[in-house]
């Protein structure tokens, strides 16, 4: 019954924002997935990341047999492509692939088989929805939004040392090496989150069951929400409002002047500015800080590799944010912030809400709102006193990281007690508790006798 109602939301959801985009005369998410069919995708490493997901139900032969016709249907489509001189992308196969499971779920599987197999390959094109759903958000944002509030953010942001400015330089120095892997980062996150999530299903196609929680929820979760900030917030990032960056692209004409990353902005009064209807207005918060912040999360119960792996995403995807101009240090902090306060939501959800995970869920969400105002109220009070407001932002969310990590040590399972072997009890010596018992009667009775006692 859940899996029923999530899907007839997630598919009224998609329907909405389908009329929505066609009200701008542009295709919507599902118009743009059916066309992924027959033509080039926009991201072939997505679509077989998310085969991978859906294979974490199939059996290692499944698996190869799938990933096999997959292989073989890219390379049909390559040479046709190819043959009429068509925009070269994989992909498709790995859509048809997901397609053909829900197909053979439908009419080969039965009860509890079936529901698996189309969870699976509910979970694999849900992550695809999900990257066509963000696109269609950020065409809204940009039609409905023309006004936007970068000059309050990059004011605020004084309060923490302009760090978009200081990175950008960084960045930019390193170039071309630390940006090609910086952009790499940050274009794959998805297939990062997809490595971390197939650790945490890997035991699925041997229990038959999905864990209660796992990254995609909380991913999936962030990019459904996540846009609606950015219709209340309406920001589009330093590189666009002021100026043209280092790596060539920017928003000139729109743009204040040219001053990032070489010229920091002057401390003024900030008032909203027009600005186009073409440019995404997707920084506050910071979405791509929040799904990496998900991915160190999760990866946290993996061996070392992974763990390794969660830090150097999570890291790489902050310099990425600020170094390429795409965000502002303020809207890292609210991303934080979001994310740990979505992450309490959903686990308290799947265990039961209780006291503390109430008070967690009410405190992050009070931090962020709070973050949020101060941004839009009290930018010039933060840019004037930065030695008071730049600590009091950190702390504020560092406040929300410690309340998480104590709440979730607490919701850990506690360690089992091993059952005693063979059904004996035993005492503190590790003997069985009536031979400990008739070792000391005898001592008590050779002590009283006044006899040696080998025991001793």
């Amino acid at each position: 019954m859940l899996w029923a109602t999530a899907g007839v939301v997630t598919l009224g959801f998609l329907i909405a924002l389908e009329i929505a985009a066609r009200h701008y005369g542009l295709p919507g998410p599902m118009a743009n997935q059916a066309k992924e069919v027959i033509f080039a995708p926009k991201s072939g490493p997505l679509l077989y990341a998310s085969m991978a997901l859906m294979m974490v139900v199939l059996t290692w032969r499944e698996r190869f047999i799938a990933l096999g016709v997959a292989i073989g249907i890219d390379i049909a489509f390559f040479l046709v492509r190819w043959a009429v001189d068509a925009k070269m992308m994989f992909g498709n196969g790995a859509l048809w692939v997901m397609l053909g499971c829900a197909v053979i779920a439908v009419t080969r599987r039965t009860g509890r088989e079936r529901a698996l197999l189309l969870k699976g390959v509910g979970l694999g094109l849900l992550l695809v929805a999900g990257r066509k759903t963000g696109d269609t958000w950020l065409l809204i944002t940009s039609k409905t939004r023309p006004m936007v509030l970068d000059q309050y953010v990059a004011t605020a942001d004084q309060a923490l040392g302009n760090p978009s400015w200081v990175v950008g330089r960084i960045v930019q120095a390193t170039d071309p090496i630390g940006t090609h892997l910086l952009d790499w980062v940050y274009i794959q996150l998805a297939v990062a989150a997809v490595v971390v999530t197939m650790y945490q299903l890997r035991h699925v196609a041997v229990e038959r069951r999905f864990p209660s929680h796992h990254l995609v929820r909380t991913f999936l979760v962030i990019g459904l929400v996540g846009p609606a900030i950015y219709m209340i917030f309406p920001v589009v990032g330093p590189i666009f409002a002021y100026g043209t960056g280092a790596f060539g692209t920017g928003g000139e004409p729109w743009a204040i002047a040219n001053l990032w990353p070489d010229t920091l902005p002057t401390i003024d009064t900030p008032q909203p500015m027009p600005y186009d209807e073409i440019t995404p207005r997707n920084c506050m918060p910071s979405l791509h800080t929040a799904w990496a912040t998900a991915i160190f999360i999760h990866s946290r119960k993996g061996p070392r590799a992974l763990r390794f792996a969660g830090t150097f995403w999570l890291i790489a995807t902050l310099g990425a944010t600020l170094g390429f101009g795409y965000h502002y240090g303020v809207d890292l902090i609210a991303g934080v912030v979001f994310t740990l306060t979505i992450e309490a939501a959903l686990r308290s959800i799947t265990r039961g809400w209780d006291r503390s995970g109430i008070q967690l869920v009410a405190y992050g969400t009070a931090v962020f709102a709070a973050l949020l105002t101060s941004y839009r109220y009290l930018p010039t009070q933060m840019a004037d006193y930065p030695w008071l407001s730049g600590p009091l932002l950190l702390l504020a969310m560092a406040s929300v990281i410690y309340g998480y990590v104590r709440t979730a040590k607490k919701w850990e399972p506690k360690a089992a007690v091993p059952a005693p072997r063979n059904g004996v009890a035993r005492g503190a010596s590790g003997l069985p508790r009536e031979t400990t018992e008739d070792l000391c009667l005898t001592k008590a009775a050779g002590s009283s006798e006044g006899a040696s006692n080998p025991i001793d």
